[in-house]
């Protein structure tokens, strides 16, 4: 099996199954598509913004997997944050976000997230800055979450 790149935003692969018809499987937004290919036709697609930093802002921020894998807040009141689009139930997905706290602020997280010890970690005391890993595999119906780092420099 081979993984065809496209950068950050869209290519053109060309897959050769020889002298018989393939599949080739396409995923965006966590669906997944079938598509038959003849012999050496091309396919075009679009690639999804990994490795991009999204800032994010207000105080009810939604982390969209299909937007990058790293975010990015600043706080500015008790905050509330929503997951979107996992990928497929089978496929893993994680990403870090790294939180300043714009003042003394809660943080609230989807009930989905399972963390170590059973319990969300405090919040960043007001103008510390905090690292987060959150990790599925099962779709969003459970995600992993762990404090990278607290009150980094």
């Amino acid at each position: 099996m081979s993984i065809i790149s496209a950068g950050t935003s869209s290519g053109q692969a060309l897959v050769n199954t020889g002298n018989t018809d393939g599949t080739l499987l396409l995923q965006t937004n966590g669906t997944t598509t079938a598509v038959t290919l003849g012999t050496n036709q091309t396919a075009t697609f679009a690639a999804a913004a990994y490795g991009k930093v999204t800032a994010l802002s207000g105080t009810t921020p939604s982390i969209s997997c299909v937007v990058g894998d790293a975010f990015t807040l600043t706080t500015s009141g008790n905050t509330t944050f929503t997951f979107a689009s996992a990928p497929t139930s089978g496929l893993s997905f994680a990403f870090t976000l790294k939180i300043t706290a714009g003042g003394t602020h809660t943080l609230t997280w989807p009930g989905t997230v399972d963390w170590a010890g059973g319990s969300a970690p405090d919040a960043p005391a007001s103008g510390e800055v905090d690292m987060y890993v959150f990790m599925t595999t099962d779709g969003g119906t459970n995600w992993y979450g762990f404090l990278a780092g607290d009150a980094l420099g």
